[in-house]
Order: structure tokens, then C-alpha cells, then sequence
């Protein structure tokens, strides 16, 4: 499904992803190293056995952009002129290798742009969940979003 229209949007709206993503070594290890992150929780398995994690913790900023990825193509794909932030960022449970994750948007808050007529702002709640129902990642985002071309909406 392609990313809505501002115009297409209401607040309440909310979507389960259909999209799921196991987290494999390579997701960590790449993007981790990509990033320059040397944290031995992320990289290292001796290491990360002695953390209270015993084994390898998943790079939280990958969780991050995977939650994000995730929603993308039901919610913004296409319609989107830029995302403008990204509030509230938390990671109430650890990612590990193997997890399986989705990811779910709720809108949270609309609002007309001020100074660009054609477009609005829609704040979305994402949050990745695990297998096991848990809550691993939450933020809003809030994005400018074109507005529908006439007759479209």
C-alpha cells in the first residue's frame, strides 16, 4: 500500500504493519560498524556474556530505523516532503539477535503547515514490537506530508 496524503489522515488512525523483520548478526554487525559504534555490547560475545544481557545486545538505533522502516510504506511512501522530528525516543526492552519484529503507527496529531500550503503535518506514534508482544521501541515522528492533488482526495 503506498503512503496516504495529509488529507487522508485523521487522528486515531492506527496500523499494524504487515511487514516483520528477524533481526539477524549481520543487521547488528553491519550497522553497527557502518556507524562507526565500537560499543563491545554490539560487537563483541565475550564481552557482551559478562553484561547482564549475557549475550550479544542489538544496536538501538538499528531498532530505531527498522521501526521506522517498517511503517514507511503504509504510511508516508510517496506523499512525504520531509520528516521534520523525532520526539520521545525509548527503548523499554532489549532487542536480541533472532528477535522477530513489527511495527504498529497510531496518529497522534494533524495540524495544517503554516507556511506551505500544499502540505501538513501529521505526528505519528510507532512502536516495534517483538514476538512476544513486548514494546521494544517507541517515538512520534512528525512528518510533512503533501497534501492530496485536487480531485484525489
Amino acid at each position: 500500500m503506498a503512503g496516504r496524503y495529509f488529507d487522508e489522515w485523521q487522528v486515531g488512525d492506527k496500523l499494524t504493519h504487515e511487514i516483520r523483520r528477524t533481526v539477524t548478526e549481520a543487521d547488528n554487525l553491519f550497522f553497527t560498524v557502518m556507524t562507526h559504534n565500537p560499543q563491545p555490547l554490539h560487537l563483541d560475545v565475550e564481552a557482551a556474556k559478562e553484561s547482564e544481557f549475557g549475550q550479544i545486545l542489538v544496536n538501538g538505533t538499528y531498532t530505531f530505523s527498522l521501526m521506522v522502516g517498517l511503517s514507511v510504506g503504509d504510511t508516508t511512501l510517496g506523499t512525504l516532503v520531509a520528516n521534520l522530528g523525532y520526539d520521545k525516543l525509548v527503548m523499554p526492552k532489549p532487542v536480541f539477535i533472532g528477535d522477530t519484529l513489527h511495527a504498529t503507527s497510531e496518529v497522534v496529531g494533524l495540524r495544517e503547515s503554516k507556511s506551505r500550503p500544499d502540505t501538513g503535518i501529521v505526528t505519528f506514534l510507532h512502536e516495534a514490537v517483538n514476538q512476544r508482544g513486548e514494546v521494544v521501541c517507541r517515538c512520534e515522528r512528525s512528518a510533512l506530508l503533501k497534501k492530496a492533488p485536487a480531485g484525489a482526495a
